[in-house]
């Protein structure tokens, strides 16, 4: 008996630990208290029991039960349990929302008036439109009046892309990639000498360096010559130049002139043969003193 009475105990934890573990998978906390209220609506596709009841995103509460409603054909019973704090103002909606997914959850629109609803009482359900409700209202018609302009466009582009010409530009521009392709390999062979180059400009342009620092001396050289030149009496130095000319030309003058003597000397003719003749009287008397001495140097008598 004692055995039996176990087994039963057992079983009873087992259901109760069921009962709890089902209720906290659909997330009911049957600890805490809450307030229900009923909603109804024509469409609840993707709503499902436990789904979250939301009020500007933060979730208070969940669908505790879906059920058809008999007496009112064509519409589906919703039971909301929401949190036992919350208070519902009259005119609060319950709004069915889909996701992308297409899962639905209750989103509680409050409403305004300062008056409370009672637990028990009956919100007004809304059907919100989810994003395929969305897609076919909204977005079909817009690609429907698209979908002529693509086809169109698609057939541009096939009589574009089977065009001749589109063939002849597409070799030539192969070619033209070639070419480019000839013109960069002959443009590095072309780089590797400028290294060359650029060593013969450096040594030129260290000449060139070299070179003007000549020039600098030169320069330099050269400001100092005509600062002596500045600091010379040249303007004596062209007087007494000038005047020397001028005595060489007077000179010059006299010496071409008959009316001088020296010029009487160099060009009078009569004068040169005189002098001639002088000199061969001259030359005569004293080959004859050589020979003669005795007559030329009277004898000395010594007492």
């Amino acid at each position: 008996m004692k055995k039996e009475i176990k087994i039963g105990i057992a079983v009873i934890i087992a259901l109760v630990a069921l009962f709890f573990g089902i209720n906290y998978l659909k997330g009911v906390n049957i600890f805490k208290a809450a307030n229900y209220y009923y909603a109804s609506y024509t469409n609840v596709t993707g709503l499902a029991q436990s789904a979250p009841v939301t009020l500007n995103g933060y979730k208070v509460g969940l669908v505790r039960e879906i059920a058809y409603e008999y007496e009112n054909p064509g519409h589906v019973r919703v039971e909301l349990s929401l949190d036992k704090q919350l208070k519902v103002p009259e005119g609060t909606k319950a709004v069915i929302v889909t996701d992308m997914l297409g899962t639905s959850t209750i989103d509680l629109r409050m409403g305004t008036s300062s008056k409370f609803l009672e637990v028990g009482s009956r919100l007004e359900g809304q059907e919100g439109s989810g994003l395929m409700d969305k897609v076919n209202t909204e977005l079909m018609p817009s690609i429907a009046n698209i979908l002529p302009g693509i086809d169109s466009l698609v057939r541009s582009l096939n009589a574009v892309a089977s065009s001749p010409a589109l063939l002849a530009s597409v070799e030539r521009l192969d070619r033209i990639m070639a070419n480019l392709e000839a013109t960069t390999t002959q443009l590095n062979k072309s780089m590797a000498g400028v290294p060359t180059l650029v060593n013969s400009a450096n040594t030129t342009m260290a000449n060139v360096s070299e070179i003007s620092a000549n020039i600098k001396q030169v320069s330099k050289a050269l400001a100092v010559l005509s600062d002596d030149l500045k600091e010379m009496p040249l303007d004596s130095m062209v007087n007494n130049i000038t005047a020397i000319t001028a005595n060489l030309d007077r000179a010059t003058a006299q010496l071409n002139s008959t009316e001088s003597s020296l010029g009487l000397l160099l060009n009078d003719p009569g004068l040169y043969n005189n002098l001639n003749s002088s000199a061969a009287h001259v030359d005569s008397i004293l080959i004859d003193l050589k020979r003669q001495p005795k007559r030329y140097i009277p004898s000395i008598k010594i007492f």
